[in-house]
């Protein structure tokens, strides 16, 4: 019996990356560890200084003094072993040696920013129930589009502007045939909208925000500038610098959408990609496939946006086709696959289905 679960698990693993040829492929020189954790652990442990070094090549990172190497060492040894811990939880997806495997939990935090706390407002508008027969078995608004190339935010807990810019992107998209960058940075600078339920949790620049809030600020400001107008810096603090007659984008309504997933997957077709929240947990390491963990916390810490679904990514150690979301990212295109994060549907894992919310834009001349 542990002879078949062996080969099973090496069969999975081997299918996972069989499946994420496109980014399997190291560019730092040929160490498949840095994009794959497969080795056993004493072959690990006596070559983690050689991982280092084709990370720091990889990444081109660097470090101020010998102490600070010696510490950013041990905490890459220390990511090695959660890699390896979301391997074994997370099969159908690849995990392995991120940009972020270099940094502490608090640190890795600093590239999320969901204010998990805040809520949405009880008068939230909800969503209409649509219909659902028709849905088609695949979509992804990329091929419509409706997305922007991937962006970074940065070591600044933005995500959630990039998550409600996505989102007014795609539906401005559909009101007026084309595709705007909008800008972060006025969200980051000009965005104080406070939740009225709870005294003192309001959107603060790189201190995380929420959707929601974002897209009523949106609302009342009369809408978001393009991001060339107004540049995104990765930082907060700075004045307002918001432009009402360079506006390119603006909101009509927003609401928030059913946990169920058909319902979810109508509101992405009709409506175009929705703003969702998750937890990031496994993010930190992923590589590429499809993140089904069997264990995710439903904490919410990551605002990004959700683009499209398949119906059949393959999850070979539960041996039978999984569907999956398709989520676009804010770390830029060298993380995950090209920018992108595939996560399984079904059992609103890591929270997937639980902050999801649907805006529509006013057609503009």
């Amino acid at each position: 019996m542990d002879r078949q679960f062996s080969l099973l698990l090496a069969f999975s693993l081997l299918i996972a990356g069989v499946a994420a040829t496109s980014f399997a492929a190291d560019e730092s020189g040929g160490d498949i560890f840095i994009r794959q954790v497969v080795e056993d652990e004493d072959h690990q442990l006596n070559a983690e200084e050689d991982h280092f070094g084709a990370f720091k090549r990889k990444f081109m990172k660097s470090y101020a003094s010998q102490e600070e190497h010696d510490y950013r060492l041990s905490v890459f040894k220390s990511n090695l072993r959660r890699a390896e811990r979301h391997q074994k939880l997370d099969p159908s997806a690849v995990h392995g040696v991120t940009q972020f495997s270099d940094m502490t939990p608090e640190e890795f935090s600093k590239h999320l920013g969901l204010r998990s706390r805040l809520k949405f407002p009880a008068d939230a508008s909800e969503a209409p129930i649509l219909p659902t027969d028709n849905l088609p078995d695949d979509f992804d608004w990329r091929d419509h589009g409706a997305v922007t190339g991937v962006k970074n935010q940065g070591s600044c807990g933005s995500c959630w502007s990039f998550s409600t810019t996505g989102a007014l992107e795609g539906a401005n998209f559909l009101a007026t045939g084309k595709l705007e960058s909008l800008s972060e940075q006025q969200l980051v600078d000009c965005d104080h909208e406070c939740d009225p339920e709870e005294k003192g949790s309001c959107d603060a620049g790189c201190n995380g925000g929420l959707m929601n809030s974002a897209f009523e600020y949106t609302l009342k400001a009369g809408g978001l500038m393009r991001e060339k107008d107004y540049p995104y810096t990765a930082k907060d603090h700075g004045t307002c610098k918001f432009d009402k007659t360079k506006v390119v984008a603006s909101v009509s309504n927003f609401s928030v959408v059913s946990l169920d997933e058909n319902q979810i997957a109508a509101n992405l077709v009709k409506h175009g990609p929705l703003a969702v929240a998750i937890n990031a947990v496994y993010m930190q390491t992923y590589i590429g496939g499809v993140s089904c963990p069997f264990v995710c916390s439903k904490r919410l810490d990551h605002g990004v946006l959700l683009v499209g679904y398949g119906a059949s990514g393959y999850a070979p150690i539960r041996l039978k086709e999984k569907p999956y979301w398709i989520i676009k990212n804010s770390w830029g295109e060298n993380w995950g696959e090209n920018g992108y994060y595939k996560i399984c549907k079904g059992h609103n894992v890591c929270g997937v289905d639980s902050m999801v919310s649907t805006v529509a834009a006013i057609h503009r001349h």
